[in-house]
């Protein structure tokens, strides 16, 4: 879990309108409180006083002893996590790590892909974001492609759509397809294990929470041990145009679409 310092060091992009407080702290302004009350501070043309009151930086005009605040945003970074690397930037035992793939500071990853898993990471340094993406409260949709050992039956199929019991606690229903064509995929540098008399098959399942290692243990529940996991969207986002170890921004409409995701009713 990462821990966030009180004084928030960015404005985020996807937040919509969040409290002066919160921006004044991300400019670096001490006393934000005091900022208000002293009516040092305007926006859109208006004295803004009220301790809860919010803006939203990209849309508002936000003044501070007569001049324009100056905003750091947030930064949002899409990552192809290859298989073996691990989803921190350090590693006290000295395995790959981000670290090795994203030379970007301050950054970390909006949820978390095992060693042995592979595909979509979302790292940002807007703490807003991450607790929305990461508290199971809020059911943001993950999709995975899964490879498990033998053909599950439509009753194991309907059993992880249902939701299984894991550690006492049912998991949430599910999205979940057998796919009829193996997905095209890039190939694992440490190649599946295959059995001449046991047949593989890929399923497609979307997930609205994110419980420590949740697909293996929902396919392992089941009878059908996965094999590989490949997560290939958060949300809207996608691995499109990522290679296995490549990382880019996110495009003004991903953000967007980022933005709808967690405001439904609208950004």
């Amino acid at each position: 879990m990462v821990k966030w310092s009180p004084r928030p060091r960015c404005a985020s992009r996807v937040a919509g309108r969040q409290l002066l407080t919160v921006l004044l702290a991300a400019a670096g302004i001490e006393e934000p409180d005091r900022a208000l009350r002293e009516g040092r501070v305007w926006v859109n043309g208006r004295p803004a006083r009220d301790p809860r009151a919010r803006a939203d930086p990209l849309r508002d005009e936000i003044v501070l002893d007569g001049r324009l605040l100056d905003l750091p945003l947030c930064r949002y970074l899409l990552f192809y996590k290859p298989y073996g690397v691990m989803s921190h930037f350090t590693d006290r035992l000295g395995r790959p790590t981000l670290a090795d793939y994203v030379p970007v500071p301050g950054v970390y990853a909006a949820g978390r892909l095992d060693f042995d898993s592979e595909g979509l990471l979302l790292l940002t340094d807007d703490g807003w974001l991450i607790h929305r993406l990461t508290d199971p409260r809020f059911g943001h949709p993950r999709t995975y492609l899964v490879q498990v050992e033998r053909i599950p039956s439509e009753d194991a199929l309907k059993a992880l759509r249902r939701g299984v019991v894991i550690e006492g606690r049912r998991t949430r229903p599910a999205e979940v397809e057998l796919l009829t064509e193996e997905p095209d995929l890039p190939p694992r540098p440490v190649p599946v294990r295959y059995r001449k008399s046991v047949p593989t098959a890929w399923l497609r399942m979307v997930l609205y929470e994110g419980r420590k290692r949740q697909v293996r243990r929902m396919t392992a529940a089941v009878g059908h041990p996965t094999l590989r996991l490949i997560r290939v969207g958060i949300g809207p986002l996608t691995l499109a145009g990522l290679e296995p170890g490549q990382w880019r921004e996110l495009t003004e409409e991903e953000l967007r679409a980022l933005a709808a995701l967690l405001h439904p009713a609208g950004p």
